[in-house]
């Protein structure tokens, strides 16, 4: 109960400070299993400013997430950066992660993703390295909502993957 309370504050916090310069650095991943429709549908959540600088630094250009000057290849550049740094695996198994489209939300990036093909899990294990390359304080927060159970994982630099008890 108490780590849901302090990730709910942690989130809390980063939805009331969106409009300053934060001097936390958190992104959220939201893994829901849909069994009637046998897939996970997927969200992330970064601060749009930390991705846009890591992206800058990774490929060398302005990127405009979100933005009506968005391009294609700010899209394609991020799924990259984002596909190597968020690995799922089902039952043993990496799974691929189609990518669906993204919004902007105040200062926060929203990706949605999906996993296709998904009947039944018996084992979620996620490596989330999103960011670490370029903020030595990010940290990721997993949360699950799988077989009717809700789990949450903690990933930082010193411990980035790891697997949902379900």
């Amino acid at each position: 109960m108490r780590k849901r309370f302090i990730l709910l504050t942690v989130m809390v916090s980063a939805v009331l400070l969106t409009g300053f310069a934060h001097k936390f650095y958190v992104g959220i991943v939201q893994i829901n299993h849909a069994p009637e429709k046998k897939m996970l549908q997927i969200t992330t959540r970064l601060f749009v400013d930390d991705l846009e600088n890591a992206l800058e630094k990774k490929y060398g250009h302005r990127f405009h997430l979100g933005e009506a000057s968005q391009t294609q290849q700010d899209v394609t550049q991020m799924k990259q950066y984002l596909a190597e740094r968020l690995i799922i695996e089902v039952n043993g198994q990496p799974q691929p992660l189609t990518y669906l489209s993204n919004e902007l939300e105040n200062t926060v990036l929203i990706c949605y993703y999906r996993v296709a093909n998904v009947e039944k899990i018996t084992s979620l294990h996620v490596k989330a390295k999103v960011l670490f390359d370029y903020v030595t304080d990010q940290q990721n927060i997993i949360q699950t909502n799988i077989n009717g159970k809700k789990s949450s994982l903690l990933l930082t630099p010193d411990n980035p993957e790891g697997t949902v008890n379900l």
